[in-house]
């Protein structure tokens, strides 16, 4: 089975089209080398996937038919990746959180039309 498909069956990515694109831009290597994703996937490889800056590990166990339900996916995989990938993204989350909201900092056009008029309403009484 080609390896865009596998992590496409086994649900890493939503559509193939994505699973391909990531192949092709090397956020994919199977047993440590880049891969293509017309690659074939064998029992026992070792898949490292890049995705939303978490490098995913996954030993393949089967190879399945076709796309399966999620709670059927540990049949066809085993996920080995630490658990230091998930708490560096929870630092990169904090991290988002530090910057500005939205609403937050500089006024806009329309809100300093508003505190103008609020000030022109002032003046007027």
């Amino acid at each position: 089975m080609r390896v865009d498909k596998y992590l496409w069956c086994v649900r890493y990515f939503k559509t193939r089209s994505i699973a391909t694109n990531a192949c092709k831009k090397g956020h994919i290597k199977v047993n440590d080398q880049a891969v293509k994703p017309s690659r074939d996937v064998y029992p026992t490889d070792k898949i490292t996937v890049r995705k939303d800056q978490v490098n995913y590990q996954i030993t393949v166990l089967d190879l399945p038919q076709n796309r399966i339900g999620a709670k059927l996916v540990d049949i066809y995989r085993v996920d080995t990746t630490p658990k230091s990938a998930f708490e560096s993204q929870e630092l990169l989350k904090l991290a988002k959180d530090y910057y500005r909201k939205k609403g937050v900092g500089r006024p806009t056009k329309k809100d300093r039309r508003d505190i103008d008029n609020l000030y022109n309403d002032q003046e007027e009484e």
